[in-house]
């Protein structure tokens, strides 16, 4: 799929930058053309793709010395001394333009409820067992985090990251193992779709190219993959 295909999808070229120049500016840190989240936030940091070394320098002025930068799906390649950490295939998917959530079922008695600060720490053990990507203290800020509590306990997750213009993406997919095969994810997404279709803004989301379950799930929810990314994080000189 190309970018020409869903209008205005090309501010998802960049969904970091875009997130901190407008929705998450007052959630970040910006030096010259290098932008980076708070550290209790995101760890995720970007400079443009025609970044030079002036931008690289601006963004390890930003992280400080040894520090991690997690460049998300940048394709903009630091210089060489900044040390690689860790590199993964993945993708970008986006719901089709008009398409309504559907009616996922859970099981009976089921509750999706708004997630805040008081549910922290909750939400930090279920994602650190889950481990559906990074979460922080303040991750839930980016946006609306929904979940669904069992015997009293929170045992899955969704929520809202990056906010690039007229775009909302979805993640913190997770379940606890004891839990899976209920159609609670299915539900959880559904439910944020709905919010974001509200908003007149579109859903989109990233998962890693191993977990084809996730994507399977996904796409059954009605996501197509509109490209595929890599991402890498990197330690400052």
């Amino acid at each position: 799929m190309t970018n020409g295909e869903y209008d205005g999808a090309r501010v998802l070229d960049d969904p970091v930058g875009e997130s901190l120049r407008g929705r998450h500016a007052d959630l970040g840190r910006r030096y010259g053309r290098a932008a980076t989240y708070l550290p209790e936030v995101a760890t995720f940091s970007a400079v443009p793709a025609d970044a030079d070394a002036a931008d690289w320098a601006d963004l390890a002025r930003l992280l400080g010395r040894d520090a991690f930068a997690d460049m998300f799906s940048c394709t903009a390649v630091p210089p060489p001394d900044w040390k690689p950490v860790f590199l993964l295939e993945g993708r970008q998917m986006v719901r089709s333009a008009g398409a309504r959530p559907g009616a996922a079922r859970a099981a009976a008695g089921t509750e999706v409820v708004e997630l805040g600060a008081a549910d922290v720490p909750e939400m930090l053990d279920l994602t650190a067992r889950t481990r559906p990507g990074p979460f922080w203290p303040r991750t839930h800020e980016l946006g609306t985090y929904l979940g669904i509590r069992a015997g009293g306990r929170l045992v899955a997750m969704a929520g809202e990251r990056l906010r690039p213009p007229g775009w909302t993406e979805l993640s913190a997919v997770c379940t606890d193992p004891e839990a899976r095969g209920r159609g609670y994810a299915a539900r959880l997404l559904d439910a944020l779709v709905a919010r974001v279709l509200d908003r007149q803004e579109r859903p989109f989301l990233h998962v890693a190219e191993e977990n084809t379950a996730a994507i399977a799930l996904y796409e059954h929810l009605g996501f197509t993959s509109r490209k595929h990314v890599t991402f890498r994080g990197f330690r400052t000189p």
